[in-house]
């Protein structure tokens, strides 16, 4: 593979309503980040990542986007985004940005117009369609945030309009070429102002199949049902991926280009970023987690219901993806985002929170790939908790705590079940030190809500913290073999993740114990240099000997003194 920049990367991303307030609302905003840049430099990141930044009405926080060429009030201002990408580049860093490009915000002058004047030429920048024959929605597919995706003309007409997400967050209509170059423009624009890369939110779902297809049920009434192949992967997303990328990139070659392929499998991740078809550089796929649900409570619905890892499933997942993409593309290597629960709430040890939060990011970081950290990891950072359901933003909540109830769960805990589990629960404040509201702001922040105590200032002075192991790791991933070994994934039981990175001419094993019981290993070579280790994991010889949520990375290779 040919060698850019973005090949040797570490990202971090931040949510920015929730990483940093410098003037005092409460909210999280652009200043706030660029004076945390080199706290980030200090950790070893190398990569900005940041969650929508445009004007927004907020409804499903920036992902419905009313204007992309400014930058929400509530965030800053260009003149601070334009310092920001100063900075970043000033500490040898770069920053990409999220980049909503399969719907807007039903604010968006373009949807506005569109509604006002069925005639005007913004009709057809969405997607609009006649009544079945029953008069009823066209048909019976369903939204990812609930319910039908057709939603009635606002205006009274007829017609109805699709949205995949919330009804305020209309679906573009991509066969449209002028929506195509829309979008391309927008994109030039921003990385004219300097920005390095796009994650491409959503982009697997801008080909839709044809809206006269119903998706069978038992019922055969029109309840909307969820359903991928009607919406996700279609042929066609690929020639709007090529062309969109590919006009980026004829000007600007070395943009990075990050897509959303949430529901991708190593086969669709090999599709989308094969060299040489201007899609995606990599893409981020959900479909590398594993959870155990053989406890799930069946009296109920099993939205929210908390579950642990299981652990050969995610090694056999692990192992497909690596296996597909080893001349391909570089898989991302990520435990959380701003999509679900935080890694430490999800899949942590409550008894042992350091060494569970340090073995998980050694199975991880240290596989070939790029390492996509989601801010606060570095500190354990677990979930808040709400008090109020509202909080929670979500639409599907309600059916869920109704579901539950009918069950005998009383509402504390369902609150504990959705605090485990939801998304907005992982969105909460950096926690930056120990004052009021963690140094995130002194004013109650967006979101609020019970917090563990640990902070970046006092992991920071803390040699034993996770934030210090954190930078021990990233630093051993800049070292040969990790920089371009590759992944083989080694035979163990199934509480242990246990692989060898390879380059051809360095190895490291790297053996991790995640589970609380005592855990035993016979290395393929006989260990000579302890790299890292943590939790007291110890190998002498080929005999590793690891206590509860321990890890150890472990090289033939003699070290000798300069």
């Amino acid at each position: 593979m040919s060698k850019h920049w973005y090949d040797q990367q570490t990202i971090y991303q931040i949510y920015p309503k929730s990483f940093n307030d410098s003037n005092h609302d409460g909210i999280g905003d652009i200043p706030g980040i660029t004076a945390k840049v080199p706290y980030l430099k200090q950790l070893g990141v190398t990569t900005l990542w940041l969650n929508p930044i445009y004007q927004s009405p907020q409804v499903d926080n920036g992902y419905d986007v009313s204007d992309y060429y400014q930058v929400d009030p509530s965030l800053g201002t260009m003149a601070d985004v334009e310092t920001l990408i100063k900075v970043v580049h000033e500490h040898g860093m770069h920053l990409i940005f999220d980049f909503v490009l399969n719907h807007t915000s039903d604010q968006h002058p373009w949807f506005q117009q569109a509604v006002a004047d069925p005639h005007s030429k913004y009709r057809d920048y969405y997607l609009w369609q006649d009544p079945a024959a029953d008069g009823g929605r066209p048909n019976n597919w369903g939204s990812f945030f609930g319910g039908s995706v057709w939603d009635k003309d606002p205006a009274g007409g007829d017609q109805y309009y699709f949205h995949l997400f919330d009804k305020r967050m209309p679906d573009l209509n991509w066969t449209n070429p002028a929506v195509q170059q829309a979008m391309r423009d927008v994109a030039e624009f921003w990385v004219e102002k300097g920005i390095d890369g796009l994650r491409l939110d959503a982009f697997i779902h801008l080909a839709k199949a044809d809206f006269r297809q119903m998706y069978p049920s038992q019922s055969g009434d029109s309840t909307p049902i969820i359903s991928d192949m009607f919406y996700a992967h279609l042929p066609k997303v690929h020639q709007y991926l090529h062309d969109f990328v590919a006009a980026i990139k004829a000007n600007h070659p070395e943009t990075y280009i990050v897509g959303e392929a949430s529901s991708a499998d190593p086969h669709l991740m090999v599709d989308y970023t094969t060299p040489g078809t201007d899609e995606c550089d990599q893409v981020i796929t959900f479909r590398t987690f594993a959870d155990d649900n053989s406890n799930d409570d069946p009296s109920f619905s099993d939205m929210f219901q908390p579950r642990p890892m299981d652990v050969t499933a995610y090694k056999q997942h692990t192992v497909g993806i690596q296996a597909a993409l080893a001349d391909t593309s570089l898989p991302t290597l990520y435990w959380n985002n701003h999509d679900m629960a935080r890694v430490a709430t999800r899949y942590g040890d409550a008894n042992y929170p350091k060494q569970s939060a340090k073995a998980l990011a050694t199975a991880l970081y240290l596989q070939r790939g790029t390492p996509i950290i989601y801010y606060g990891e570095e500190l354990g950072l677990t979930n808040i908790r709400y008090q109020k359901l509202a909080d929670f933003e979500d639409q599907t909540v309600p059916t869920f705590v109704k579901s539950a109830q009918a069950a005998g769960k009383t509402m504390p805990e369902i609150m504990t079940m959705l605090n485990k589990t939801h998304k907005m629960a992982g969105r909460g404040p950096m926690q930056w030190d120990s004052s009021t509201y963690h140094g995130f702001s002194d004013h109650l922040p967006w979101k609020h809500g019970q917090t563990d105590q640990m902070n970046a200032a006092d992991e920071i002075d803390d040699e034993d913290s996770i934030y210090n192991y954190y930078r021990q790791l990233l630093q051993l991933k800049r070292q040969a073999p990790f920089t371009d070994g590759q992944f083989i994934m080694l035979g163990s039981n199934d509480q242990l993740f246990t692989y060898l990175i390879d380059d051809g001419t360095e190895q490291a094993a790297i053996i991790c114990n995640l589970s609380s019981e005592m855990q035993y290993y016979t290395l393929p070579f006989a260990g000579d240099a302890t790299l890292l280790a943590q939790g007291g994991a110890s190998c002498t010889e080929r005999q590793v000997t690891l206590p509860a949520w321990s890890s150890i990375v472990v090289s033939p290779r003699t070290t000798v003194s300069a």
